[in-house]
């Protein structure tokens, strides 16, 4: 077996271009990250702050100024070199072709385990139009089959009523309540486990959506 080989076989579903999928909103495609994404990521970012901030851990410094357009090419190598070495699989998500969000599946554990956590965010002009739940649904579809995963996580605050909609769309279950677990717009809060195992999909994630009238394949 030849040296590109073993790299591959380290990290499966890397890069990877997902979709498309259509919703009512448009057409939803997963991609990787890439430079030049520096300037939509950081306008959505600062615009979206008062959506986006009550969801995400804090950090240091002003929101505007650890969202500013120069910060991205730091974030997208470290980003990079975490989805090479096969610990993550940081992606975009495109409406009908448009950044519009992220999906990250993170902390990718092989052996016995084969788990990830998956977490994302859309902007607010797409908020509450199915495209969460389409770029979800091809995310755990790429972890269920091309990563090669048997678990995917998910955590979410218990007044994210939105984001929990979204989970169970894709048929996330509850496993337990984790108190005071992350530090998030200020202060320790409790989360939601969810989690979904291979043996909870009949075909795919996507079909169930498609199924179910959310969803139609573009």
């Amino acid at each position: 077996m030849g040296t590109n080989a073993l790299t591959w076989s380290s990290h499966p579903g890397w890069p990877a271009q997902l979709g498309p999928l259509r919703v009512a909103a448009g057409t939803v495609t997963l991609r990787p990250i890439r430079l030049r994404d520096a300037r939509a990521w950081s306008q959505i970012r600062i615009r979206d702050r008062d959506h986006l901030r009550p969801w995400e851990p804090t950090g240091t410094g002003l929101w505007e100024a650890r969202h500013h357009v120069s910060n991205w090419p730091g974030l997208w190598s470290s980003l990079k070199s975490e989805a090479r070495k096969g610990h993550m699989i940081p992606l975009v998500i495109e409406l009908d072709g448009d950044f519009c969000g992220q999906l990250t599946v993170g902390n990718i554990v092989r052996g016995a385990l084969r788990s990830a956590w998956i977490g994302y965010w859309v902007a607010k002009d797409v908020a509450n139009q199915g495209v969460a739940t389409a770029a979800l649904a091809l995310g755990l579809d790429h972890c269920f089959g091309p990563v090669g995963l048997h678990r995917v996580e998910a955590t979410v605050r218990p007044e994210n009523l939105a984001s929990q909609a979204v989970l169970r769309n894709v048929g996330f279950r509850e496993e337990g309540v984790l108190r005071r677990y992350l530090d998030v717009d200020g202060a320790w809060r409790d989360h939601l486990l969810v989690a979904m195992t291979v043996e909870d999909v009949a075909g795919t994630v996507a079909e169930r959506l498609i199924r179910s009238g959310k969803a139609a394949w573009a």
